[in-house]
């Protein structure tokens, strides 16, 4: 490695780490305003608040906007060198501009393998600590207030409940159907059935099975209590507040295969998450050479006016990105394509300004 690549990768990576501690501060102050009060109502402690929540917290957010801050960064150190005709001094030397994008991307290739482990093992982890404290301390408690609940449970078979309470984890009128070829071939109901947390079985109630043959009939069985085991848990239940953030790459995987199986319809806020696991490490390399372009050129406005630019351009990534998300959540684009789609479009914008910048 030159000289010239340790100065700038030095630089840009010292800025990246900058800009993340002071906007990771003016997150948190703001942050630790608007919870002041929920803090104070829960009587939870300073030190509870600090490393049971922002630990975890912190991280969180900075992996989040990781791509929009290397973003600022790589226009801060561009344009600062544009301002003091540094760029103009390597380019004049020799230096191909290709050549003086390397330790920038090597810098942003270092953030985004980093990234890629952080968001696919690590912030998954710490945001199941995370979630806990927020509905523990912050969030209303939680109450299932769903009515007349369907749900595959597997491929042939369907789980109805007029009603379930998620406090004492019983449900109301249960119906379990197997239905195999469009063919109804077996029916339980019960009246009530309760998970048997020691077992970690359910319970039915005054229930009843009905066997279906060929020719009409039928076999019915009836009884007081019954401990089944089905692929139905409290879980399925419970608040599912930033739940697709909690998982980790294997979890998320095999949710969202048991989602298809069970023909859920929330399956895309799960795809998106997965499939933007895998464009936020290409984001930081894509927006870093993008910020490098924007900020080369030695502009009147001065180093100022250049990070004003950069700042805009991240909102409007930002925008692209929020857009895309609420399209695919929706169902109107794919969730792969919605993912991708503020990559593709900065990555064309920086390949056309790249077409018209000094050599």
């Amino acid at each position: 490695m030159k000289i010239l690549d340790k100065y700038i990768l030095k630089r840009f990576l010292t800025s990246f780490f900058f800009v993340v501690v002071v906007l990771m501060a003016i997150v948190v102050m703001i942050d630790i305003t608007e919870k002041n009060e929920d803090f104070i109502k829960s009587g939870v402690s300073f030190s509870q608040i600090l490393l049971e929540f922002y630990l975890y917290y912190i991280p969180y957010i900075a992996n989040m906007i990781s791509p929009l801050i290397i973003f600022i960064a790589a226009v801060f150190v561009t344009s600062r060198m544009a301002s003091h005709t540094e760029i103009i001094a390597i380019l004049n030397s020799g230096v191909s501009f290709k050549r003086f994008l390397w330790p920038f991307v090597l810098g942003s290739s270092i953030v985004a393998v980093a990234t890629f482990f952080m968001i696919g093992w690590i912030i998954p982890r710490s945001n199941k600590a995370m979630v806990l404290f927020e509905n523990k301390y912050i969030k209303d408690k939680f109450y299932f207030d769903g009515r007349d609940v369907h749900i595959k449970i597997s491929p042939t078979n369907y789980v109805y409940l007029e009603s379930y309470n998620n406090q004492i984890n019983t449900g109301y009128q249960f119906t379990l159907e197997d239905i195999e070829n469009n063919k109804l071939q077996s029916k339980l109901k019960a009246s009530r059935i309760l998970w048997n947390k020691d077992k970690n079985k359910w319970t039915l109630e005054d229930y009843q099975i009905r066997n279906f043959s060929g020719m009409g009939k039928q076999q019915i069985i009836r009884g007081s209590y019954m401990d089944t085991t089905i692929n139905l848990k409290p879980s399925d239940f419970e608040s599912k507040y930033l739940h697709h953030e909690t998982l980790n790459f294997n979890e998320l995987n095999a949710y969202i295969a048991e989602l298809k199986d069970r023909g859920a319809e929330n399956i895309e806020v799960y795809e998106i998450e997965k499939y933007e696991r895998y464009a936020y490490p290409f984001a930081v390399i894509i927006l870093t050479i993008f910020g490098v372009i924007v900020a080369a050129r030695k502009a009147r406005g001065g180093t100022g006016f250049q990070i004003a630019i950069g700042f805009i351009l991240a909102f409007v990534y930002l925008i692209f990105l929020v857009m895309s998300r609420s399209f695919a959540t929706s169902g109107a684009i794919n969730a792969m394509m919605a993912a991708w789609i503020p990559n593709i479009l900065f990555a064309i914008i920086g390949l056309v300004m790249y077409r018209f910048m000094p050599r």
